[in-house]
């Protein structure tokens, strides 16, 4: 599950999958990142969405650190 995060359904699919994974194992993982609530959507570079996807994609290595043990 090593691959870019780049848009928001596959943010919450990641989310929700490795969640359910650790709840099945009786783990429980740090919060996951919040997204955005300030997005102008004008498509700035630096957009608050591509900070929001690289928390999560680390968020997800750090879980899959976790349940890979």
């Amino acid at each position: 599950m090593d691959f870019p995060i780049t848009d928001r359904e596959t943010a919450q699919a990641v989310l929700d999958h490795l969640m359910q994974r650790a709840a099945a194992r009786g783990l429980e993982l740090r919060e996951a990142p919040p997204e955005p609530t300030s997005c102008c959507g004008r498509g700035c570079n630096g957009c608050v969405w591509e900070g929001y996807f690289a928390a999560v994609a680390y968020w997800r290595d750090e879980a899959l650190l976790m349940l890979d043990d």
